[in-house]
């Protein structure tokens, strides 16, 4: 967590703190891919990264047919596994200014349309009902935090990636997946005073079990398979979402401190060639 996500203060007490007889705080985190958006985040910039010479044509195939295979299956926990060990070898030694800027002069088209109708609305429920909305990625957090503004998120929790001498180490710094993200909503309950007992958690993936066993009332959306079964032994509420919308009108052009904050931005571009390594290993181009 960053020092801008502490808890805001009144009468320098916590909000949750102040009084007994205020209602609970909650909050919604949803996840992003196939939960939120229409598509992988994490492989929608393989394009622009190899009109800039980050990758090359036979990424850009591959990333093409694997996110088909993961609109089609998902990723389970052993082919995000041999992601991430891919993505450290690729990004290595990446500019990170030439990544920033190729990312903001992309950024509102490769978002539009992404966001699913039904997401949108949902999460404007939740903020009429007085909770706050968490976005909570395994995408770098360049790619989440200005889609997470868009909806009016109140955090964005994402992936970051390590930088020394503006460039990419090729080591990550935090890796916002499985107990992870779990681990990172505790946290962010703890210093934010949600009641996680009466918080919600929205995924599509049998990975994000502990962050939909973090709270109290866990949905799943477009679920893969094993996260399907998993909620139909629980009980789950189940939930389809069919109806991306375009959010060009409601993304403002990024500012210069926000294009200053991407340092996670190889974690997107790189898992073109990642997740694809995991999914087609047994395939050759």
């Amino acid at each position: 967590m960053t020092d801008s996500e502490q808890p805001e203060t009144i009468d320098g007490a916590p909000r949750a703190e102040v009084a007994n007889d205020r209602p609970v705080r909650t909050a919604a985190f949803f996840d992003l891919d196939k939960t939120v958006i229409a598509k992988s985040s994490t492989l929608a910039f393989s394009k622009p990264f190899f009109e800039q010479g980050l990758i090359n044509r036979r990424a850009v195939l591959k990333s093409t047919y694997a996110q088909f295979l993961f609109m089609m299956s998902g990723a389970d926990h052993d082919q995000m596994d041999r992601m991430r060990s891919y993505l450290t070898n690729m990004v290595a030694g990446w500019d990170v200014d030439q990544v920033k800027s190729i990312v903001a002069e992309t950024l509102h088209d490769i978002v539009d349309p992404l966001v699913f109708a039904e997401a949108a609305e949902l999460i404007a429920d939740h903020k009429l009902c007085g909770r706050d909305v968490v976005v909570v990625s395994a995408s770098g957090e360049e790619i989440v935090a200005p889609i997470a503004r868009a909806l009016g998120a109140t955090h964005a929790m994402a992936t970051r990636m390590v930088v020394e001498d503006g460039k990419y180490t090729g080591e990550i710094a935090f890796y916002c997946y499985g107990e992870n993200k779990a681990e990172a909503i505790r946290q962010l309950a703890a210093r934010e005073g949600y009641a996680l007992e009466h918080c919600y958690a929205y995924s599509d993936s049998i990975t994000d079990l502990p962050m939909l066993e973090a709270v109290g009332h866990p949905t799943v959306v477009n679920p893969d398979r094993a996260l399907r079964k998993e909620a139909a032994a629980r009980n789950w509420p189940v939930l389809t979402f069919t109806r991306p919308v375009s959010l060009r009108d409601r993304i403002p052009a990024p500012s210069g401190a926000a294009v200053a904050t991407t340092a996670a931005v190889g974690m997107s571009a790189l898992a073109a060639g990642a997740l694809t390594y995991s999914l087609l290993r047994r395939f050759a181009f």
